[in-house]
C-alpha cells in the first residue's frame, strides 16, 4: 500500500534528522541545525501524508475510519504527534539540540511496528466498541499528551546528563548541552501541556466506555494504568508547585512518568488481558 511507502520515508526522514540534530549539538553549526529542522520537518509532512493516504485506502476499502484504531495506526500516529509537539517547541523556545533527543522517538515509533512482522499493517475493518465518534476525541488527546510526556521524557534524559556535568565542573561548566535550568524548565512545559490533554484523554476515555459497555469506569489494566499515569504527572506538578521540587527529583518523575506511558500503552496490550486488548 502506498501509505505504508510513505510511513517508511517518514522513518528515515527522522533518522536522518536525528544524525542532523546530533552534528548540530555537537558543531553547534547553524548550517546542519536547520538540516536537521528541515528533515524534521519534511518527515512530519510525509507523516501526515501517509496518515491521510490511509484514510483515504480505508474508504476505499469500505470501512472508512480516521486510522487511530490498532497498534499500528497508532504508533505511526504517536510518531506524528511526538514530531509535532517537539517542532512547536523548537519554534517558540528555540532549542534545537533537544531534536537530537527527540527526533530518536519519532523514528522509533514508526520504526517498531513498520519492522516488526508480528504487527500487522493491513486495514482492517473496527470491532464494533471502535465504531464511535468517541474514538477521534479519545485517542487524539490521550497521544498529544502522550506525545508532550515524550518530549519532556527526552529533555529529562538531557537534564540528567547536564546536571551531572555542572555537578563536577559547576555550573558555568561548558558542555553541549542547554544549561540545567533551562532543561528542568523546558520539561516542566513539556508536562504542563500534558497533563490537561491526558486528563481530557481520560474523560473523554469514560464517557466512551459509558457509551460502548454501559459503564463510565470498569478498572480495566488501560483504565487503572491511565490513572497511574495521570496520579504521577499530577504528583510531578504537585511537587513543582506546591513543594518547591526543581531539578533531579522531577527529571526522574519524568522519566518514571513516561515509563507508565509506555506500560500503559505496550504492557497492556502485550502483557495484561482486558477490554483494550484489541488494540494489539
Amino acid at each position: 500500500m502506498i501509505n505504508d511507502k510513505l510511513f517508511g520515508i517518514a522513518m528515515i526522514l527522522y533518522l536522518l534528522a536525528t544524525f542532523g540534530y546530533v552534528v548540530y549539538l555537537v558543531h553547534r553549526s547553524k548550517v546542519t541545525g536547520w538540516i536537521g529542522t528541515g528533515l524534521a520537518l519534511a518527515g512530519w509532512l510525509v507523516n501526515t501524508a501517509a496518515i491521510a493516504v490511509r484514510w483515504i485506502e480505508s474508504h476505499q476499502a469500505g470501512y472508512g475510519y480516521i486510522p487511530l484504531s490498532n497498534m499500528y495506526e497508532s504508533m505511526v500516529f504517536f510518531s506524528w504527534s511526538i514530531m509535532l509537539i517537539y517542532l512547536v517547541f523548537e519554534r517558540v523556545y528555540g532549542y534545537r539540540a533537544i531534536g537530537a533527543f527527540v527526533a530518536p522517538l519519532g523514528f522509533l515509533g514508526i520504526a517498531v511496528v513498520s519492522l516488526n512482522p508480528a504487527i500487522s499493517a493491513e486495514i482492517q475493518p473496527l470491532v464494533p466498541a471502535l465504531q464511535s465518534n468517541w474514538l477521534t476525541a479519545h485517542v487524539v488527546t490521550c497521544f498529544f499528551g502522550y506525545a508532550a510526556f515524550a518530549v519532556g521524557f527526552a529533555v529529562s534524559i538531557m537534564y540528567l546528563f547536564r546536571h551531572r556535568t555542572e555537578a563536577r565542573l559547576g555550573k558555568d561548566a561548558p558542555g553541549i548541552l542547554p544549561p540545567a535550568k533551562v532543561l528542568d524548565d523546558l520539561a516542566y512545559k513539556s508536562v504542563a501541556v500534558g497533563f490537561p490533554l491526558l486528563t481530557l484523554g481520560i474523560l473523554t476515555g469514560a464517557a466512551w466506555a459509558n457509551y460502548a459497555w454501559g459503564t463510565y469506569w470498569s478498572w480495566d489494566p488501560k483504565e487503572t494504568w491511565s490513572l497511574i499515569t495521570w496520579f504521577v504527572y499530577a504528583a510531578y506538578l504537585h511537587a513543582r508547585f506546591t513543594a518547591g521540587w526543581r531539578g533531579v527529583r522531577l527529571a526522574w518523575l519524568s522519566v518514571i512518568g513516561f515509563g507508565c506511558v509506555i506500560f500503559t500503552y505496550w504492557g497492556v496490550n502485550f502483557v495484561l488481558s482486558g477490554l483494550h486488548s484489541y488494540a494489539g
